[in-house]
C-alpha cells in the first residue's frame, strides 16, 4: 500500500500585514493532486494544522473541500486528518460524519470513544491493508489534570507521562494488535513537539512552553511508522527513520526560507515499512533576506531575478548603517520604487530594520531599532512580554508558564 504522509499546511495563513497566501496554496495543492495521481497514492495522511486559525475564511474552507473533492478523480482511496493545535476540533469535525462517505476520516479532537481513534484502511481488494492511529493534537484537558501548587518541573512530567500513556493505550486496543498479528502493518499520527527536534519561529508553543516534549522511546514498538506534525521543517525523531516530520509544504516565515519543502512517500509490504522517499514540493513563491549596508542592500533589491516562479517574491529587509532612520527609509523608498512588483515586492516599511553602528572606541555594540511597528507585528506572547516588564523579575517566569497555558487552552 502506497501512503502519502503530509501536514501543516495552515490554510488561510495571514502573513506580514495581511498578505493573503491563497495562491501559493492553491498551487501545492494542485500539486498535490497530480502527485497523488502520478504516485499512485492509495492513502494520504494529514498530521495536523490543516488551517491557521479556529476560525478559517471561506477562500480557506474553500480549497479545503475542492481538494477533498478532487482526490475523487486519484487512485487514493481514504484520507486521514487529524487536527493540530491550530485547528478547531469544532470547525474540522463538523462535517466529519458526510466526510465519511468521500472515504475522508476526520478526527479533530480525542473522541468520547477512544478507540474511534483507530481506523482500519482496505486495500485495492477490499481487505484490510492498514491500521491508523489517528491521536490528533492532545490538549492539556487529555493528557493530564490539573494539580494545584505543582512546579513546571512537576507539570513536565506529568504531561510527558501523559502523552506516552496516550500512545500506549492507543496500541493496547484489542483491534490494533490483532491485526498487527495477522500481518498488518500500523502507523501512527502525533502534532506535537519531539525532543532534540529543531523548530523555527512559526510554530506556536504548545504544551505549555514545549514541555511536553516526547521521545522516540515514547511510541510503541507496534507503529511501523508515526506521521508527526507541528515543526514546519522536515526531520527524524532520535534518528528514528520511521519516525518523520513532513514540514510545511511552503515556508509560513522568514525563518523557513533555507528550509526544504516535501511530502514523505511510504510503501508498505507485507506487513511493514519496504520505502520511504522525499518528494520536493515546487515552491510558488520564495521568501527572501537582504540584510546588510545600504549598498549591499539596493544592489541585491536591483539584481534579483525572480525566473522559475509564478509568484512574486517577498522580501525582508536589514540596514547597517549609521545615516538617520529618515535617511535609510528614503534611501529605501525610492530603490523600492524601482522595482517591478511583479517580481519583487518588500512588504511594508516596517521590515526596513536599522542597525545604527555606535561609534565606540572599544566595544563592537550595536542598537537595532525598527522604524516602524504596529500591534498587529508582534505575536500574542510578545505583548505579554512586554506587559511583564512591569511585574517583578522573580514573578515573570511563572506569569509567561501561565499565560502559554492560556493560550493553548484558547
Amino acid at each position: 500500500m502506497r501512503v502519502l504522509h503530509t501536514a501543516d499546511w495552515h490554510l488561510g495563513q495571514r502573513f506580514i500585514q495581511g498578505h493573503e497566501r491563497t495562491e501559493e496554496h492553491r498551487h501545492f495543492l494542485e500539486w498535490l493532486v497530480q502527485t497523488v495521481r502520478e504516485q499512485q497514492v492509495e492513502v494520504m495522511v494529514v498530521a495536523g494544522d490543516v488551517f491557521d486559525t479556529g476560525s478559517p475564511s471561506n477562500q480557506a474552507l474553500e480549497l479545503y473541500y475542492s481538494f477533498l473533492l478532487s482526490l475523487r478523480q486519484t487512485s487514493c482511496r481514504d484520507v486521514v486528518i487529524v487536527g493540530g493545535n491550530h485547528d478547531s476540533p469544532a470547525t474540522l469535525n463538523a462535517p466529519a460524519r458526510l466526510l465519511r462517505h468521500l472515504r475522508v476520516h476526520v478526527v479533530g479532537c480525542v473522541p468520547e470513544c477512544f478507540e474511534e481513534q483507530v481506523l482500519v484502511l482496505d486495500d485495492a481488494q477490499g481487505k484490510p491493508g492498514l491500521v491508523v492511529c489517528a491521536v490528533p493534537f492532545l490538549r492539556d484537558r487529555d493528557v493530564r489534570l490539573s494539580v494545584p501548587g505543582e512546579t513546571a518541573e512537576q507539570r513536565e512530567a506529568r504531561i510527558k507521562q501523559g502523552i506516552a500513556d496516550h500512545y500506549a493505550r492507543v496500541a493496547e486496543v484489542e483491534t490494533v494488535w490483532q491485526l498487527k498479528d495477522l500481518g498488518l502493518p500500523v502507523l501512527a499520527t502525533g502534532h506535537l513537539y519531539a525532543a532534540g527536534a529543531a523548530p523555527s519561529d512559526s510554530e506556536r508553543t504548545i504544551h505549555v512552553g514545549n514541555l511536553g516534549q516526547v521521545t522516540a522511546d515514547h511510541f510503541p514498538a507496534v507503529f511501523d511508522y508515526v506521521a508527526l506534525g507541528h515543526l514546519h521543517r522536515p526531520q527524524r525523531v532520535g534518528g528514528r527513520e520511521h519516525i518523520r516530520y513532513s514540514g510545511s509544504p511552503i515556508p509560513l516565515s522568514f525563518s523557513e526560507i533555507d528550509h526544504s519543502k516535501e511530502v514523505l512517500l511510504l510503501e508498505f509490504q507485507a506487513g511493514r515499512l519496504t520505502e520511504l522517499q522525499s518528494l520536493p514540493v515546487p515552491g510558488a513563491r520564495r521568501l527572501v533576506r537582504f540584510h546588510g549596508t545600504l549598498d549591499e542592500v539596493s544592489q541585491g533589491l536591483l539584481a534579483y531575478d525572480n525566473t522559475g516562479y509564478p509568484l512574486p517574491a517577498w522580501a525582508d529587509v536589514q540596514v547597517h548603517s549609521e545615516l538617520t532612520q529618515l535617511e535609510v527609509a528614503e534611501a529605501l523608498l525610492k530603490i523600492i520604487g524601482e522595482l517591478d512588483r511583479r517580481q519583487l515586492e518588500v512588504l511594508a516599511r516596517r521590515h526596513f530594520r536599522l542597525v545604527k553602528l555606535r561609534a565606540l572606541a572599544d566595544t563592537d555594540e550595536t542598537e537595532e531599532t525598527l522604524l516602524t511597528r504596529s500591534l498587529h507585528d508582534f505575536t500574542e506572547r510578545e505583548v505579554f512580554e512586554q506587559r511583564l516588564d512591569a511585574e517583578p523579575e522573580a514573578s515573570r517566569a511563572e506569569l509567561l508558564r501561565t499565560f502559554d497555558e492560556l493560550l493553548e487552552r484558547m
